[in-house]
């Protein structure tokens, strides 16, 4: 059986994954913004009409490297929320594989994992 957290661990580490969940909110708000706005300017008249010119293909790969950041957002976000429902349902700091406790320097590292060091290795 693991062991449980103390009380002012836990709390440190709700606090974090917390401030963790408004970053990750303001972030994804501002590239949502912001792709909005690259799609207008995109669909603007001012717009090259050449699809094969340099503008647009560095258009294209901006809007790629925004949709890939935005969507490791959303995961982190994913996996930020799933470790608060896991302090309010008393398990967080447990392996979700083994059971075993996930030691705490690993929690410092990453306080949404799930999965002690082993069992991470494993996957």
């Amino acid at each position: 059986m693991a062991r449980s957290l103390a009380k002012s661990t836990l709390k440190k580490f709700q606090n974090q994954l917390e401030e963790e969940k408004e970053r990750l909110i303001a972030l994804i708000e501002e590239r949502e913004r912001e792709m909005e706005e690259a799609k207008a300017t995109e669909t603007a008249s001012e717009r090259n009409p050449d699809p094969d010119s340099a503008d647009a293909a560095s258009m294209k790969f901006e809007y790629m490297k925004e949709m890939s950041l935005e969507r490791n957002s959303l995961d982190l976000l994913s996996k930020v929320d799933h470790a608060l429902e896991r302090v309010a349902a008393g398990s967080y700091g447990t392996c979700e594989s083994c059971g075993d406790a996930i030691p705490v320097a690993r929690l410092d590292v990453l306080p949404y994992a799930t999965t002690c060091v082993n069992c991470a290795r494993k996957a």
